[in-house]
């Protein structure tokens, strides 16, 4: 790689990490300017446009981001319970670790999911699905491996893609305390998700609960 093309990807960068650290609880992505954006990184305002068409551009960039930290989060579990066991033990630490890593990350995915810009809801689902597909198929294999398998894999990863986005929106910024009790609040909201999916499973009908 040229010494240029290297120092487009840093000021890219540059750009993209600006543009995160003005996230915060009481402020969204659709409050930015592009001019503090760029002043944030360093560059003049002229200077963006050789990176990025607009801010949008940039905030799809983002997106894309969140959905791979998410995709490395899944990876990083399986490893993790191949090694230890305690998938739901493991899963909820390691989501609580992403989310100490990635806050304004997954900040952007909680606020764009239900914002004004179809074209931002649009590219977060996109990326929530792919995150369901991947959890799917893992409820799959652990059912199969415990001859346990669940009622519908894929509305059980839906359901808990939803608990853990809910939950993880209260802990993005709770004191310490609260997140570790938040942490176990999540923990057994699974497991009872899970028990009760395999025990649908077995049960002859379900339309009298």
């Amino acid at each position: 790689m040229s010494v240029r093309a290297e120092q487009k990807l840093k000021t890219r960068r540059a750009l993209l990490d600006a543009a995160l650290r003005q996230l915060s609880a009481d402020r969204g992505f659709g409050s930015l300017s592009l001019r503090e954006v760029a002043r944030e990184a360093g560059i003049a305002p002229t200077s963006f446009y050789r990176h990025f068409n607009d801010l949008d551009e940039l905030g799809l960039a983002l997106v894309d981001e969140a959905g791979l930290a998410l995709r490395q989060l899944m990876r990083q579990a399986r490893k993790r319970i191949q090694l230890n066991g305690g998938a739901i033990n493991t899963s909820v630490d390691t989501f609580m670790e992403y989310l100490n890593d990635n806050a304004n990350l997954f900040r952007l995915l909680l606020r764009e999911r239900t914002g004004v810009s179809r074209m931002f809801r649009t590219a977060v689902q996109a990326e929530i699905d792919h995150f369901v597909t991947e959890l799917t198929e893992d409820l799959e294999r652990m059912g199969k491996a415990r001859s346990q398998p669940l009622y519908d894999a894929r509305l059980v990863a839906e359901s808990m893609v939803i608990l853990v986005f809910n939950l993880g929106a209260e802990a993005l910024d709770a004191p310490t305390r609260q997140r570790r009790q938040l942490k176990l609040k999540l923990k057994t909201q699974l497991r009872m998700m899970l028990i009760g999916a395999q025990v649908m499973t077995d049960a002859d009908s379900n339309d009298n609960l």
